[in-house]
Parts: C-alpha cells; structure tokens; sequence
C-alpha cells in the first residue's frame, strides 16, 4: 500500500495506527501527487493507494485519475473530511474504489482497505447516504426505462452491488470466471456505466436490487 498526504504527521499517524494489523503492509509514504507516481513506477508491488483529496499541486482526485491511466491494476481509496456529492462523484469519475473518512477508526480503514485490495468498493457510511440520497433525486426526475437486462445479468448486477468478485459470483452461479467477466462487459456496455462503483449507482437508480 501507498498512503500519499501532504503532511508528513497524517502519514505517519496513519502508518503507525495500521502497525497492529499484520496483513496490511505500508510499502510507501508520499507527500504530494508527483512523488506518488514516481514511488508508483518503483514499487510495482503497490496494490491500494490511499490518497488525502486535498493536495496542493496535484490534487488526490487528478492523482486518482493519473494512476488510473498508467496502473490501472492499483486500486485508490479517498480520504477526506468531506463528503459533498460534488466531491464524492468526482472521485467515483476518477476511478476511486472507495472512500473514506478522517474520522474512520483503525478498524473501519483497514476494513476500507482489504475490502478496495480484494476488487470490491467500500464507502464509508456518511459518504454511502450521501449517495443513496442523490440517486433518490436522480431516479425521481429521471423517466426513460433501463435497457433490457437478462434474468442472468439481474443477477450477476445483484451479486456486483454485494461487492462479490468475479471468483465468487461464478461459485454461487456455477459458471465460469469468463462468462461471468462477460456478462460484467455486457452489462457496463448496455449501462454505459464505467465501473462496478457505476454499476452499482445504476442499479439502486432503477430499483433492480429488490
């Protein structure tokens, strides 16, 4: 993992609180967006980014996007105090897999950062209201139907909202990881979603959950 802030105390505080947990292992600190991707670039190992939005220079959601371009295998999680839709959206825009509080405890931050590692997304609870109340507005003002979705894919979209991987969908569907990674492409093609985060707000947009 890479923990990326532009004050050197917040790293550390950070890297120090994650020393108990043995599994979860800091590779790199960085103080700003440029030095973030050169350490990227030396430490291929990195698997999880955990970025501060507020950044001078560089800002964590132009990082987001940076690493996203060029290590599209890393995963980011947000930190930030805030969680406004505008920002939140901007980071999902970006290619964040999850964010997380300032406030988050030791325990929900190494949550956030197994469940982000595994392929999965993870908000914390304030940041998933806030999103839940905007798809709300969204879905009232909105008229046009969903596409045709198969009864396969409803469920493949069900098993994707419940942060299942792709492994663990086939196991519960008893299909192939492949056919599963197909109906996944399918299903971002018929969306025009770019992500599971997207998917994800799509599907609680169209009630297709229940």
């Amino acid at each position: 993992m890479l923990l990326v802030d532009d004050h050197p105390m917040v790293v550390e505080g950070i890297r120090q609180m994650l020393l108990p947990e043995t599994d979860l292992r800091v590779v790199a600190q960085a103080n700003g967006g440029e030095q973030a991707l050169e350490l990227l670039s030396a430490h291929p190992e990195v698997r999880v980014v955990l970025l501060d939005l507020s950044m001078p220079g560089m800002s964590g959601v132009e990082l987001a996007r940076a690493i996203r371009a060029g290590w599209a295998e890393v995963r980011v999680l947000a930190l930030s105090m805030f969680h406004d839709h505008a920002t939140v959206a901007e980071v999902l825009e970006a290619g964040g897999a999850g964010y997380v509080l300032k406030t988050a405890s030791r325990a929900e931050l190494s949550t956030a950062i197994r469940q982000v590692a595994a392929g999965r997304t993870y908000f914390s609870q304030d940041v998933a209201d806030t999103l839940l109340q905007n798809l709300q507005i969204t879905a009232s003002l909105e008229t046009p139907g969903p596409p045709a979705i198969t009864r396969r894919e409803r469920e493949i979209l069900q098993l994707i909202a419940r942060e299942h991987s792709n492994l663990e969908i086939a196991e519960a569907l008893f299909i192939s990881e492949r056919t599963v990674e197909t109906h996944r492409r399918n299903l971002l093609t018929k969306t025009k979603c770019k992500s599971a985060v997207g998917l994800i707000q799509y599907a609680i947009r169209h009630n297709l959950l229940a």
